[in-house]
């Protein structure tokens, strides 16, 4: 069907003299809209937020600048949150229209934003509260769709154009005190340059902010530098966690985010040159990371949120592609995989971090490997865990070792074991040493006593047990902390010769390569690591080796000892030190100690390990060396005689 042109011509004018109308009204009228809408946010701020939101004066400049004076937003009862003196933004009125809040630009002059904890108490907390219609809603959350909706929101009220001056964000952690200042933030055709004057209880800063921005395409490139002399220090982290960190640079790119049907796809990269970080409980020293770069692609579904595969990540020459996954379709599963490629073994050693393998320094291999790691748990089916490492050797060899001189295993050597931080005497491993028992002079019962106890697969393992390993990961999920270890006699040995014993991720990391060297290398037989590891290991205060032992507690030699009390000896090996306090004030071992051993006994037993004729005419365990001087034993008291009425034929008198 054909229109004549003039009907054309007569709804576009129409249409046209509509459009001019609501302009006339939104012109006339937005000043009123502008109190309206200032009025809805004061509401919403003081019903949901229990908060007090102001605006001196507010009024349009033109038909879509709004300038603003003396904004306020204060929590009732605590300390302001916002407060800015001038604010000047535009708004497009055409995306307002269809419900689609947009800046278009924004100039900030003199404000701050402070967050402060007092105690429990802080001024934010009512922000942190979900919505109550999200904490009723009992429908599942669509993490694709609930991601771009918050990721689109919070882009659209970045400004195409911004500029900020003399802002400042402050944070007030009890006392813990930190500012950021922003002396100038200018954002314009799509270029972002600031500067910042940081601020914290031992340091103050300039920070320089640059790159590339386009919130409306959704798209970044952006670096951070350091005005100054010197790394750029990250405040706050310190005081409040014991935590330092410094770096060079980094830069943050963000290339595409992008939604197609039911997936989220947001792709680029991150890199960070000479990131240096200190905290008790990584290692003792400052750890530091010349060059490492993220390359992400985050995909987000209905019922997962994953880093693709095809993510890599680079410290220095090693190169990893990681796959995490949190998948809520049936069950909720927790998914890592771990892929090194094929690389150098001289390239892996090279580009581990300073500071965190410090045993490692100097140590040359050749040859190649690669690594890939499983692991997969299902928070409702736990037992279903997956727990699986492979390494792949292609004539890989150790040609020079670091600090940690591995042979020395096979010599005699000189240990001195370190606690709390202190070293311990001397204790000679050789044949020098008097106390010294090669293993063939060890009984065998207690041999088989501490295998069972400590190591059972100890001769069939190369270092680690994979069952340990998924036992221990339940169980640090189900405690939420690290409440249990899955170490080995190898990883005791490699510990008590080579390492300290300070709980930091250093320690255990380099705990774990030294053994799989030391087990996969065959640079000691299991015999002599057995050996070394029974005449060095602690068995009471000051008490090391079993030659040592077995006289401090029963003036013996290791080869004479009986099997209830090698069970005793291999039941205190975990804590050493506290031995007496298995004792009763009699002397005599209390009833948790003698289940412990009877169930050790038992559990020989029915390996194969003991027969019912090696414990035939046993009495019960008595501790007869210097030992017995620490056991808390009571001394009866003597019933006094009276002889006062009594002479000396009385009293005995026949």
């Amino acid at each position: 069907m054909n229109f004549p042109k003039q009907k054309i011509y007569k709804a576009l004018k129409i249409l046209g003299i509509v459009i001019v109308v609501l302009c006339i009204g939104l012109y006339y009228f937005r000043d009123s809209l502008l109190k309206q809408a200032i009025a809805k946010v004061t509401h919403k701020m003081a019903v949901q937020y229990n908060s007090n939101f102001s605006v001196e004066s507010a009024s349009f400049d033109g038909l879509s600048t709004i300038k603003l004076t003396d904004v306020v937003l204060a929590p009732i009862n605590a300390d302001t949150l916002c407060k800015i003196k001038n604010v000047e933004t535009s708004i497009s009125l055409s995306n307002l229209l269809i419900g689609d809040v947009q800046l278009g630009t924004l100039k900030v002059d003199n404000g701050y934003i402070q967050l402060v904890k007092k105690g429990k108490k802080r001024n934010f907390d009512a922000f942190l509260k979900r919505d109550k219609e999200e904490t009723e809603s009992n429908e599942k959350r669509k993490y694709a769709a609930f991601a771009y909706r918050i990721i689109s929101k919070v882009l659209n009220l970045v400004p195409t154009d911004m500029d900020l001056k003399n802002f400042q964000f402050k944070i007030d952690d009890n006392g813990k005190q930190t500012s950021i200042g922003v002396d100038k933030l200018v954002l314009n055709n799509k270029q972002l340059e600031t500067n910042l004057h940081v601020q914290a209880k031992d340091f103050d800063q300039r920070w320089n902010i640059k790159g590339f921005a386009d919130p409306r395409n959704k798209k970044a490139d952006i670096r951070f530098f350091n005005l100054d002399t010197g790394a750029i220090r990250v405040p706050y982290l310190d005081q409040r966690y014991n935590l330092k960190a410094s770096f060079d640079s980094i830069r943050l790119n963000v290339q595409n985010i992008d939604k197609s049907g039911s997936e989220l796809h947001i792709d680029g990269y991150t890199s960070i040159a000479n990131l240096k970080i200190n905290h008790p409980k990584i290692a003792s020293k400052d750890v530091v990371i010349k060059n490492a770069r993220f390359d992400y692609r985050f995909l987000l579904g209905d019922s997962f949120i994953s880093i693709d595969s095809s993510s890599t990540m680079q410290l220095n020459k090693i190169k990893v592609r990681p796959y995490i996954s949190y998948d809520t379709e049936k069950d909720t599963v927790y998914t890592l995989k771990v892929d090194i490629p094929k690389m150098k073994a001289q390239d892996f050693i090279v580009s581990l971090p300073d500071g965190l393998f410090t045993h490692f320094q100097g140590m040359q291999a050749t040859g190649n490997f690669d690594y890939k790691l499983d692991f997969k748990f299902n928070k409702n089916k736990p037992n279903t865990l997956v727990f699986d490492s492979k390494l792949n050797k292609e004539d890989l060899k150790i040609t020079k070792y670091g600090e940690a001189d591995l042979n020395k295993l096979n010599g005699e050597f000189v240990y001195r074991a370190i606690i709390q931080n202190v070293l311990q005497r001397p204790v000679l491993v050789g044949n020098a040493n008097p106390n010294y028992t090669p293993l063939d002079q060890i009984s065998p019962y207690l041999r088989k006593c501490v295998l069972t106890t400590e190591d059972p697969s100890f001769f069939s393992h190369r270092g680690f047990i994979n069952e340990a390993f998924k036992q221990s990961i339940l169980k640090n999920i189900r405690t939420k902390k690290f409440s249990r270890g899955a170490s080995t006699i190898s990883m005791q040995l490699i510990k008590n010769v080579f390492l300290t014993r300070e709980k930091t991720l250093s320690r255990k990391l380099e705990e774990i390569l030294l053994v799989y060297i030391l087990e996969n290398n065959r640079i000691v037989s299991k015999e002599r690591m057995l050996e070394v590891y029974f005449n060095i290991i602690e068995w009471g205060p000051n008490v090391y080796g079993i030659g040592e032992a077995s006289h401090f507690y029963f003036q013996k030699s290791p080869s004479a000892l009986n099997v209830d009390e090698c069970l005793y000896l291999a039941t205190i090996i975990p804590k050493p030190r506290k031995f007496m306090y298995q004792f009763n004030d009699e002397g005599n071992l209390k009833d948790y100690a003698i289940k412990n051993q009877k169930f050790l006994k038992n559990l020989m037993f029915r390996r194969g390990l003991l027969t019912p004729e090696d414990t035939i005419g046993l009495l019960p365990v008595y501790i007869s060396g210097n030992a017995r001087s620490l056991i808390k034993i009571k001394v009866p008291d003597s019933t006094a005689i009276k002889t006062d009425s009594l002479s000396v034929d009385d009293e005995f008198d026949l």
